[in-house]
């Protein structure tokens, strides 16, 4: 059986689809990951996956294409090419799979399944709804198994990627934590100075910080890092940030990309997490973690990516000194 697995939107996103693939893949002779560019980077690091198809969709992402810009017929034709048996669209609880869903008919796929609150049609030959205030990896998993795609035995569906490679000739032997400053949307990000503040106070209570970020936040992590801290800002595409948070006692991050992929590779995490979106479905999954941030501020819920409070108050009010009793603790807990 060939099977399509498709997850549109960002790396995080995908890295949450892990057990749904590896559950499609114990049933299938061939799995294929459809994802968005944003998301290609973690498809390509999750086990189960034979191929990866990268298709920028009109309805995803800040700055979508036009539909006219997307090659929808050339997707449709690809896909029609590979006479895939079933597919499986996985979404946020936010999203409608059915645009997806249709493309996926007019290409021939047999089966298809989805988790759907809109009324599917002829599109959904499965239709999941998921149970309320699901995490997003279990709320994928249960779409999975409602297709018939059960987890292999022994699977602890947690997350997981790939190996990684040896990364101690970047940052060193000995323990460390790891603070990762940036996030795509600035309202899921804590301010420069405070991380800075928290990087300080984390080597003055004797740990070592290794400061990370994409090749776009070698600025941000600079500045963060100071004199302090060991700034790997630019230097760690997606596998190699797996092995450096791998190897951390902690990672210390805002609701972005990596604090999922340390869940993956077991790392606890201290989540500056903004309620823009809810944190039981989106926090670090299936590790030890501390969520730091007011839940309950006003723009809960709210899906924006820049603050809509003056202030940004449900991060500002976490000290640097709440991270490093967070960090404390976390460490503690796993010794």
């Amino acid at each position: 059986m060939r099977a399509l697995v498709v997850r549109l939107d960002s790396f995080g996103d995908v890295l949450l689809a892990g057990p749904a693939v590896r559950a499609v893949a114990a049933h299938a002779s061939r799995v294929t990951l459809l994802c968005g560019p944003r998301g290609e980077p973690a498809a390509r690091l999750l086990p189960g996956v034979d191929e990866v198809i990268v298709w920028e969709a009109p309805w995803e992402g800040v700055r979508p294409p036009t539909v006219e810009d997307a090659g929808v017929d050339a997707l449709v034709g690809r896909l029609r090419e590979a006479v895939f048996d079933t597919a499986l669209v996985l979404t946020s609880f936010h999203q409608s799979p059915l645009p997806t869903a249709l493309l996926l008919r007019m290409a021939g796929v047999r089966r298809i399944g989805a988790d759907s609150v809109d009324h599917p049609g002829t599109l959904l030959d499965v239709r999941h709804q998921r149970l309320p205030d699901r995490h997003e990896a279990e709320a994928a998993l249960d779409t999975a198994v409602a297709m018939g795609f059960a987890p292999p035995p022994g699977d602890d569906r947690r997350l997981r990627v790939l190996p990684s490679p040896d990364t101690v000739p970047l940052t060193g032997n000995g323990p460390y934590v790891v603070v990762h400053p940036g996030a795509s949307a600035p309202a899921r990000a804590w301010g420069p100075e405070r991380c800075a503040d928290a990087v300080q106070r984390l080597a003055d209570a004797g740990h070592r910080v290794v400061v990370t970020g994409g090749p776009d936040e070698t600025d941000l992590t600079r500045r963060v890092g100071g004199d302090v801290a060991l700034d790997l800002g630019g230097r760690t595409e997606p596998r190699v940030l797996a092995g450096v948070l791998r190897n951390a006692d902690v990672l210390v991050s805002g609701n972005t990309g990596p604090a999922h992929l340390a869940a993956a590779v077991g790392t606890p995490v201290v989540s500056l997490f903004s309620p823009v979106v809810p944190a039981e479905r989106w926090g670090p999954y299936g590790v030890p973690a501390v969520v730091l941030g007011d839940q309950t501020a006003l723009c809960a819920g709210s899906r924006a990516r820049h603050c809509p409070v003056p202030g940004h108050p449900c991060l500002d009010g976490v000290t640097p000194r709440d991270v490093v009793l967070a960090v404390h603790k976390l460490i503690e807990e796993t010794a």
